[in-house]
């Protein structure tokens, strides 16, 4: 089992690129159900049976384990079976039968286009703070980034003349990202005006520095957005994702497709973006029921 579950993570890594976090999110799960399975008389991978993986679902239910965490595991033990068959581990899908678990999903938070406008105007430009935290805000909406893949921004990734950048997503991927004129207008400023202020000796090229210079981390962020949402009087709980979330929520209210959301995103996987459409559903009815007379 054991020699198994290393092959399998071995080919996360290597063949499929997934990032360490994925990786170890795989293996903590796979390592869990191959403890169960060694507790219940189950050592070897020729061993394990579908009443094996039902003990394990059980085990979780009973410790009142959320549905969505359940299913994740339950997903993980199906991909690991899928590959010990193909590989040649053991001839039995135990998983076969077993049907994937249908968590809800939870819909990401968004803020409205008026709280965007609201958030975006609170930083002052006149600083060299200021300009940072602008353009880093003004980026992320109009690009859609992961806050890993923000700050992970270097200068030699922007193509401003044209309007696009260059980041490096999840699994090492490389994908091109457009820009609006707005954005662009305020990396321009922050490279002009705010950016040399903040370069110490030995900075790296990465764009967005801290105030000693380094590059930006997400803790930092995290405290940047959460200061310009109170100012601006939002009461809703922010994350460093909800610029994201609400994003590509407004690009599909906007008329856009969830194909070219999908690609701007870099989601490998177009039913990750269409948790977005659920989004939009959900609005929908919002409306009605405060705008109907028979809602």
């Amino acid at each position: 089992m054991d020699e198994a579950i290393q092959a399998f993570v071995d080919h996360l890594t290597v063949e499929r690129g997934l990032s360490p976090n994925t990786v170890a999110a795989y293996a903590r799960d796979l390592a869990q159900f191959a403890s169960y399975a060694r507790e219940h008389g189950v050592s070897s991978i020729d061993d394990v049976t579908e009443r094996t993986v039902e003990g394990f679902l059980n085990g979780l239910r009973e410790a009142a384990m959320s549905p969505n965490s359940i299913g994740r595991k339950l997903s993980a033990i199906k991909t690991f079976c899928k590959f010990t068959c193909r590989e040649g581990f053991t001839d039995v899908d135990f998983t076969a039968d077993i049907r994937s678990m249908q968590g809800a999903k939870r819909l990401p938070g968004v803020l409205t286009i008026e709280e965007v406008s609201a958030l975006l105007g609170q930083p002052d430009t006149r600083t060299e703070i200021g300009s940072r935290d602008k353009a880093m805000l003004e980026t992320l909406y109009a690009s859609g980034l992961r806050v890993s893949e923000l700050l992970s921004l270097r200068i030699s990734d922007l193509n401003l003349s044209v309007g696009f950048l260059r980041c490096i997503g999840k699994g090492s991927k490389e994908r091109i990202v457009p820009l609006g004129k707005v954005a662009i207008g305020y990396i321009q400023q922050y490279l002009a005006n705010g950016r040399p202020a903040l370069v110490r000796s030995g900075s790296s090229e990465y764009l967005f520095l801290s105030s000693l210079g380094r590059k930006m981390s997400r803790v930092g962020f995290w405290k940047v957005i959460k200061k310009h949402a109170a100012a601006a009087g939002i009461t809703k709980n922010i994350t460093p994702h909800t610029l994201r979330h609400s994003f590509a929520t407004h690009l599909l209210q906007g008329g856009a497709d969830l194909r070219s959301i999908q690609e701007m995103l870099g989601h490998a996987d177009i039913a990750t973006t269409q948790i977005y459409a659920h989004v939009s559903r959900e609005k929908l009815k919002e409306v009605y029921r405060e705008s109907h007379p028979r809602a």
